[in-house]
């Protein structure tokens, strides 16, 4: 749901476009963050996953309180929920939908998250740990500066159905290509579950 972002850390953003530019002049004002590298917004320095109307304003303060204020390389949320086009298209996407269920994917850390703050949607619990026995993955509480304005937690907030978000692999983002073949295979089971899987 990244498509911009992503490009701009794999290179195919070349280093003479306009975009590579502006996201470089953004990354500048971060020296702690390597660039291209530690990029993981979209490409306007947005964090995709800190645009979700549950919790925004909360994040919004976290994130400004540690320096992200601002279009960054990560941890800006956007001037408004949903102001970026990316958000909004998952958004609309999921409203158009009935969903049982959500999984979104994030590297890494090999940790199941499941609930948004108290909110426990029923039969949660039971998926992830159903999850975790088939990936191996730990079963976890957000921590609480990362527990706010997220997809997972719109949905549970917004449907009260369990959302999961799934952080794969272990190591420093971007993650390499040689951990693949094992995401795939923890994961492969949790997908075909999910399929099927009902609160």
């Amino acid at each position: 749901v990244n498509p911009d972002g992503v490009d701009l850390v794999n290179g195919a953003i070349h280093d003479t476009s306009v975009y590579y530019t502006n996201a470089k002049k953004i990354a500048a004002k971060f020296s702690g963050i390597d660039f291209p590298s530690g990029w993981k917004a979209n490409i306007l320095g947005i964090d995709l996953n800190l645009q979700y109307p549950a919790g925004w304003r909360e994040a919004r303060e976290i994130k400004s309180g540690l320096g992200f204020s601002s279009p960054s390389p990560v941890n800006f949320t956007g001037s408004n929920p949903l102001s970026a086009p990316e958000s909004a298209a998952v958004y609309n996407f999921t409203r158009a939908h009935n969903f049982r269920l959500t999984i979104s994917y994030h590297a890494q850390g090999e940790v199941i998250y499941w609930k948004y703050l108290d909110k426990e949607p029923p039969g949660s619990r039971e998926i992830a740990e159903r999850f975790s026995s088939l990936s191996g993955y730990e079963v976890s509480d957000a921590p609480f500066e990362s527990g706010h304005a997220g997809y997972k937690d719109w949905f549970i907030n917004n449907y009260n159905r369990p959302g999961f978000t799934i952080e794969v692999g272990s190591g420093s983002n971007p993650l390499p290509l040689s951990q693949f073949a094992k995401i795939y295979n923890d994961n492969a089971e949790i997908l075909k579950l999910g399929m099927t899987a009902t609160a």
